[in-house]
Parts: structure tokens; C-alpha cells; sequence
């Protein structure tokens, strides 16, 4: 595996049964890279992010994070070196309000391996970090709410938090516009090109303005195989691109 790299897959597929759902994906990201993954419906997007995280196993390839071999490695190992993501449907601690969502962030990166609630209330570097995560996500006047008062918007808004609060190398963000109004979307993309320069991102989004608005370059996913990849501003004048969306050569 190359250290100098953030990410590094080699080959990397995944077969269920009969269906080959990803073949042979390759690709490299230095640090700080923001990366967009796209294509249709089934073309293997979310099984790639789900054999990233580590929540499928790899049938073939290698797959590699800051010059670490991670293929066999379980997810909470994978977070453990740097590798944080987001899910397409929302998942946060409904029940909790804002602040003690992201209080669990907290538990993983500044506190003993017990923590309970009453501890975090009793630790000032915590509470900092959650109110300074809160506030960089807009979040700041919601911290007293349930997670489940918020708005679809403010909920994924809180998702990318928690993400965040966990300190990752490399983000996977998997559709952060997913069901988001027009301007909750342009919300969203100046959150995320607000994120520290030195995060990498991989960014699965159908969304093609706030994939542009994101990302540097772009992978095009197409039945399970890479068919293109370049700078995002120019992919949608590949041919074959243009052929799987528009359905003319």
C-alpha cells in the first residue's frame, strides 16, 4: 500500500451470487482530494461505499487508507484509521437532543473509553467541541432540540456533524442532497466546501451542480465498472457519459 496516498483501491469488486455489483474498481486520492462518484441507479455506487466502510467484504482487490491494508480489517477498525461516512437515509439518535448527539461524538475522540452523559456535562473540552460543532453546521440555536423535531435539511445537516465530530481523514458522504430543496441544497454545498482543506472526500451525489460545487475530479459508475473519471467541471462532455445519461452516443 502507497502512505502518501489517502485511499487506494486496486480491483477492487464484489459479487453477490450470479451478480457481479462492483468489477475491478481502481482508484487513488492524495490527501485533501474531494472525489465525486456517479452514475445511475445500480450502478454500484452504495455497494462501493458499503465495501469501504468495511460493511461488505471486497470478493476481489485490495483496499487501502494512509498506506494501510484495510481489506480484511471490520469497520470500527476502519474508523479507527481515519474513515468516517454519511448514509443515504438519515441516521442519527432520534430521541437525543442535538447536543447529545454530538456528545457521542465526542465520547469517541476526547474521553476514557466509559463515558456517560454526566460525565460529558462535567468536561469543558467536550462541551467546547460540541458547541463548536454545533455552530461551524449551523446547528448552534438547535442544541436543546430532539433530533427528530429538526428538518430534513437540519437533519442531514446533523449527520455530517456527527461525522465530522469524529475527526476522520477521509469522509464518505453519500447523497447529502437527497431530499433537499433547492436552497437546502446550496446550504449544503457551502457547508461542505467549508470543511477543513486536509479532509478527503468521496462524495456519492445525483445531484450534478452540488457535485461541482464539491468535488475536483469525478469517477462514472456504470453496471459495477469505472466507464470515465476526470476534473468534474469537464466529465459531462465524456462520450460515454453521455450515452448512459442521455441515451445517445
Amino acid at each position: 500500500m502507497v502512505e502518501n496516498l489517502a485511499l487506494a483501491l486496486d480491483g477492487v469488486s464484489r459479487r453477490f451470487g450470479g451478480l457481479l455489483a462492483l468489477n475491478g474498481f481502481s482508484l487513488e486520492l492524495e490527501p485533501g482530494r474531494r472525489h465525486g462518484i456517479i452514475g445511475p441507479n445500480g450502478a454500484g455506487k452504495t455497494t462501493l461505499f458499503k465495501v469501504l466502510s468495511g460493511e461488505l467484504k471486497a470478493t476481489d482487490g485490495r483496499i487501502g487508507v494512509f498506506g494501510t491494508d484495510v481489506t480484511r480489517l471490520s469497520p470500527r477498525r476502519r474508523v479507527g484509521l481515519g474513515l468516517g461516512r454519511t448514509y443515504q437515509v438519515t441516521r442519527t439518535f432520534r430521541n437525543l437532543t442535538v447536543r447529545e448527539n454530538l456528545a457521542l461524538a465526542a465520547f469517541g475522540t476526547q474521553g476514557p473509553r466509559f463515558w456517560t452523559l454526566r460525565s460529558w456535562r462535567a468536561s469543558r473540552p467536550a462541551r467546547a467541541a460540541t458547541e463548536e460543532n454545533a455552530a461551524r453546521f449551523g446547528l448552534g440555536d438547535r442544541l436543546e432540540r430532539r433530533a427528530s423535531e429538526l428538518s430534513h435539511g437540519e437533519m442531514r445537516q446533523l449527520e455530517v456533524a456527527l461525522a465530522i465530530g469524529l475527526e476522520p481523514r477521509i469522509l464518505l458522504l453519500d447523497e447529502p442532497g437527497a431530499g433537499l430543496s433547492p436552497g437546502e441544497r446550496v446550504a449544503m454545498g457551502e457547508l461542505l466546501r467549508g470543511l477543513p482543506r486536509e479532509l478527503t472526500i468521496v462524495l456519492i451525489e445525483h445531484d450534478m451542480d452540488l457535485v461541482r460545487d464539491v468535488v475536483d475530479t469525478v469517477s462514472v459508475l456504470h453496471n459495477g465498472e469505472l466507464v470515465a473519471d476526470g476534473p468534474a467541471n469537464e466529465i459531462n462532455r465524456h462520450a460515454r457519459v453521455r450515452e448512459i445519461y442521455l441515451g445517445a452516443a
